[in-house]
């Protein structure tokens, strides 16, 4: 199993990276490799999300619950915790903690982990998936500081 965890300090608060990482119906516009997202149920504290991959000549969707916890008041603690519904993964879990820090600002702790079916799948695309998910965290990064500097 490939897994990937970083903790990283933002200038924002835990409501605006909250609802950058909850809002999945966005992430085509700067995730890398994301083409398209789809919600297809949504209730109170979890929504049911289809993704769709592309990276070269390889493309997969799969379906997550993406369970949600948001801050309880003005930067308050808060999680999104995703697990896996179908698709090519045997195992796909990430778990993104939001807490404020006492010197003002958030850290967004993640942790992901994954294994794919095949395991010729996962032997050739799981150090490369690997790879891709550390440029996502910095697609999230940047996202937030072209959201948020303007507004802080």
């Amino acid at each position: 199993m490939h897994s990937h965890q970083e903790t990283r300090h933002f200038p924002y608060s835990t409501n605006q990276l909250y609802e950058l990482v909850a809002g999945v119906e966005l992430y085509p516009e700067f995730l890398p490799w994301c083409r398209a997202t789809r919600i297809l149920e949504r209730k109170d504290t979890y929504f049911t999300a289809e993704m769709i991959i592309a990276f070269k000549q390889l493309r997969e969707s799969y379906i997550s619950r993406v369970e949600t916890s948001p801050p309880a008041g003005h930067n308050t603690e808060a999680r999104i915790d995703v697990t896996l519904v179908s698709g090519p993964f045997h195992t796909l879990e990430n778990h993104w903690h939001f807490l404020p820090n006492p010197d003002g600002g958030c850290d967004v702790h993640l942790s992901l982990k994954f294994q794919f079916k095949s395991k010729l799948l996962d032997s050739v695309m799981g150090p490369l998936f690997g790879r891709a998910e550390e440029k996502m965290v910095g697609a999230f990064s940047d996202r937030a500081h072209a959201l948020y500097d303007r507004k802080t």
